[in-house]
């Protein structure tokens, strides 16, 4: 009769627990022409509304200037650490031509929880001042002249326009919206900018404000950047990517 090898303590100690399960799926690898098919980008766009039919920008704002000024400082920073500073700032400053006058060291004070505070005081300084000088107090409505003004880079202006004005010149390219468009295979691109370029070729133009609203929701409640919840993903079944992760 044949005697059984015994499990000792090395043995049971050295398995690895499977806090992970690999969906058979993302084994697979989507071809470009395939992943950037229609009919792929429309279901695509239809799970994303049906999952955020509501999506809108999460900055608290009352005008285009407000939007501005917070999504300058929304870099490197929340949502809601950014919505609990600007109530102050705005009590203190609440026009373009008030903020251009504004002490650095006044701004900083207000700011600071946001970080980069110093670079980010007199970014919006900055923008007061251009937006009193330049375009008589009013918020331009083209990305043209919108990325003059100093902390407007194109992923702010995209907002400010998207928003405010309801006009599609671009598509916002945040970490969400790029860590998630490379997951999807809609980009291979390695840049903000080439991605942005990328999706605006692939995705309808009608679709360009929404889309970035509802990836961006997506990648704060589902698609995280460390163990996704790829169980309660509504685009699983569409989505290839190699760190796919299902929790136990």
């Amino acid at each position: 009769m044949p005697t059984k090898t015994p499990v000792t303590r090395k043995a049971l100690t050295s398995r690895k627990p499977a806090k992970k399960i690999q969906n058979p799926l993302a084994i697979k690898t989507l071809t470009q022409r395939a992943a950037l098919a229609p009919e792929r980008i429309a279901a695509i766009l239809k799970a994303l509304d049906e999952a955020y039919p509501d999506a809108v920008c999460a900055l608290t704002h009352r005008s285009p200037w407000e939007l501005l000024v917070a999504t300058i400082l929304s870099a490197q920073c929340t949502d809601v650490r950014v919505n609990m500073v600007t109530p102050e700032l705005f009590k203190r400053f609440p026009t373009p031509a008030a903020m251009a006058k504004a002490e650095l060291p006044e701004l900083i004070e207000i700011i600071r929880t946001t970080g980069f505070f110093n670079n980010k005081a007199k970014s919006i300084k900055g923008a007061a001042q251009a937006i009193v000088d330049r375009f008589g107090g009013k918020v331009p409505e083209t990305l043209a002249e919108l990325i003059t003004v100093p902390g407007a880079a194109r992923k702010t202006a995209n907002v400010v326009l998207g928003v405010s004005y309801g006009k599609a010149e671009g598509i916002v390219v945040d970490t969400h919206v790029f860590r998630i468009a490379h997951r999807l295979d809609l980009t291979k691109s390695d840049t903000a900018e080439k991605v942005e370029q990328d999706l605006m070729r692939i995705l309808p133009k009608d679709h360009w404000i929404r889309f970035s609203h509802q990836v961006i929701h997506h990648g704060r409640q589902v698609c995280i950047a460390r163990k996704p919840k790829c169980d309660k993903c509504n685009l699983e079944q569409l989505c290839h990517s190699k760190d796919k992760t299902w929790h136990s």
